[in-house]
């Protein structure tokens, strides 16, 4: 139905995306608090780029874009470096 569509859209895929969002977030600072590159996500999600393949449109999906993706974990990354090799 046309009304569980509009709640789909509105309500459930934004927080899914910002669950995702928060899901890499969270394995960046940990892979950096355990002292490997938090680069290294930044680093797949590009070659999950160039692999390429469908994608709904951003409104519809359940995941960030890739693109969005990468831009964030970029940010987030650098936030978390200082945690490298701390204990």
């Amino acid at each position: 139905s046309l009304g569980a569509l509009v709640a789909d859209v509105t309500f459930t895929l934004p927080n899914s995306r910002l669950h995702e969002t928060e899901a890499d977030r969270i394995g960046v600072e940990l892979a950096a608090r355990a002292g490997y590159d938090p680069g290294g996500a930044v680093s797949v999600w590009r070659k999950m780029s160039r692999a390429g393949g469908s994608s709904p449109p951003a409104l519809l999906s359940t995941h960030p874009s890739t693109e969005q993706r990468i831009r964030d974990l970029e940010v987030y990354a650098e936030r978390v470096r200082p945690l490298v090799g701390q204990r």
